[in-house]
């Protein structure tokens, strides 16, 4: 079974108060919406597991000793696998005033100090859903069937918009669209349910926001939870930030023992265009419990389908990150050929590519080095989200940006797409000569559906490399295909870039911008450049490492 796992399980295992929250969950509570709705909780292996996990504490013997290990929980399912029930229940046992949720002591067992759970005083729980309409059909809709319809419902102030301890000290309360930082400020524990749909900007900081508020409450050693399904590439969710984050710590580049991350996917061993190969991988991404409940059948049936995204498919019941099929480029294809470096040195031979807009989206302008293909950002100018009426990209910080860059390194030629920036591009035409500074309009269909697939190709072959500007990275998964009727010579429709729909705030300036800089590259090396510059050194008796 192929899972990420962070941290990985150690061969002690730590203290845990997930036993005592299990016996809670089933003692006294119920499943949620669904097939076997109101009957008595069954926590299966699995989930036992992940409460385990999450409910982990530093030993007797540590200065911590009683904190929880984990501060931050994510866990990430294939769909259908309950996990939103699952939540439901953990934050059912965090609201009630019984709930043996926080270390309130040790009792030895045998040779082994063992934790004793008590409840947390005044509990506060923020339960973020990525819309007003997905409330009720999310965690706070099953919490509300689990605690209405179960042996706890007199213990509670049921309501459509909180529910309450009876004795009004505590309550949940779901959130949605763009919750308040105050929202979050008493926190004890919040639940942020399906992350991968959490992909707009407001969405983002509020969830920054609100792990902002975790630490205020010391005593209640508050934490929180995700829950999701395998995010899309490119789409800049919390969920695709949450898993890069976990692979960063999994990999020593970030070090926080304070996260706990379980993703569980179908590996890649499996040959989905058989039945055979398509059952197992499903099987595999939905592990031993959800199998055992799930319609296998039918979920294979889905890929017989050729109206159905496979991309899709893949994302959500083999738990696959995957980019959608609509996306320009690849997003993993774009992470995996990060390579940090610095700006160039003086003198170096490059391309440039410029895009830009006034008011409403993005400037960029995005270098190549010629000889190894290396882009880097030169700057990105984008609007502010709180721009004040009137706001406008500055002209002269443009201005100043590329006369600085013509003068430190060897430009062969910039390609600019001139709309909205004419009368600038006429200036620098006029300033280093209309060879070197080329208008390239990016709406011309033919050449600039042709340098998309050239990028996309050198993004697949790694002949293409970046510096990791987390800016450029967003303009160029937020690009969307605009398709044309043109074919390539495989047959697939060739395409420009747009941003998903006319409003978005996602921008994707850079990318167009790398394109062009891209583009002015190849044509480089086609016209000989590198052949060239290499003959001025040997001339010099340089010799060329």
């Amino acid at each position: 079974m192929t899972t990420t796992v962070v941290p990985p399980l150690d061969e002690k295992p730590w203290p845990t108060l997930g036993p005592g929250v299990c016996d809670f969950i089933e003692a006294y509570l119920v499943h949620g919406p669904g097939d076997i709705r109101g009957r008595p909780a069954i926590v299966d292996a699995e989930t036992r597991g992940l409460i385990y996990r999450a409910y982990e504490l530093y030993p007797k013997t540590h200065p911590l000793a009683g904190r929880r290990r984990f501060k931050t929980v994510a866990w990430s399912l294939r769909k259908g696998t309950a996990k939103t029930e699952k939540a439901a229940w953990v934050v059912a046992c965090e609201l009630h005033s019984e709930g043996p949720v926080r270390c309130d002591g040790w009792r030895r067992q045998g040779s082994v100090w063992v934790p004793v759970g008590a409840p947390v005083r005044d509990p506060y729980i923020p339960m973020v859903a990525y819309t007003e309409e997905q409330t009720e059909e999310l965690a706070y809709g099953a919490l509300y069937v689990i605690l209405s319809e179960g042996p706890l419902a007199d213990d509670f102030d049921i309501g459509l918009d909180r529910i309450k301890q009876i004795s009004g000290e505590g309550k949940a309360v779901p959130l949605a669209a763009a919750p308040d930082s105050r929202d979050g400020a008493r926190t004890t524990f919040q639940h942020f349910d399906e992350t991968h749909r959490m992909t707009t900007p407001r969405l983002r900081e509020a969830r920054q926001t609100m792990e902002g508020n975790i630490p205020k409450r010391k005593a209640a050693d508050a934490w929180s939870l995700e829950t999701t399904t395998a995010p899309e590439l490119g789409a800049n969710s919390v969920a695709e930030g949450t898993m890069r984050y976990a692979e960063d710590v999994l990999d020593g580049k970030i070090r926080d023992p304070r996260l706990f991350f379980f993703h569980r996917e179908a590996s890649a061993s499996h040959d989905l265009r058989k039945p055979a190969g398509l059952k197992a991988a499903v099987l595999e991404a939905s592990g031993p419990s959800a199998a055992a409940y799930s319609d296998i059948h039918s979920i294979c049936a889905l890929w017989d389908d050729p109206r159905n995204d496979k991309a899709y498919l893949e994302r959500v019941w083999l738990n696959r990150a995957r980019g959608g099929a609509n996306k320009a480029f690849d997003a993993k294809q774009w992470h995996d050929t990060i390579v940090e470096g610095e700006r160039p040195d003086s003198g170096t031979l490059v391309t440039l590519g410029f895009d830009g807009s006034r008011t409403k989206d993005a400037t960029a302008l995005i270098g190549t080095v010629v000889d190894s293909g290396w882009q880097w950002v030169v700057k990105i100018w984008e609007r502010p989200l709180n721009a004040r009426p009137g706001w406008a990209i500055p002209e002269d910080d443009v201005h100043l940006t590329l006369e600085l860059v013509m003068h430190d390194l060897n430009v062969w030629r910039l390609y600019a797409d001139p709309p909205y920036w004419e009368s600038a591009v006429a200036v620098w035409q006029g300033k280093w000569g209309d060879e070197k500074v080329q208008e390239w309009h990016t709406r011309r269909r033919t050449p600039m559906s042709w340098a998309i697939k050239a990028y996309r190709n050198a993004i697949a072959d790694k002949s293409l490399s970046h510096d990791d500007d987390p800016v450029f990275e967003k303009h160029v998964t937020n690009a969307y295909k605009l398709l044309l009727p043109e074919k390539d010579d495989q047959g697939d429709r060739l395409f420009l870039i747009q941003k998903e729909r006319p409003d978005s705030l996602d921008k994707i300036d850079a990318a167009a911008a790398g394109v062009l800089s891209w583009a002015a590259r190849m044509d480089a090396v086609a016209a000989g450049v590198l052949e060239e510059s290499e003959s001025v050194y040997e001339t010099r008796g340089m010799v060329i490492l």
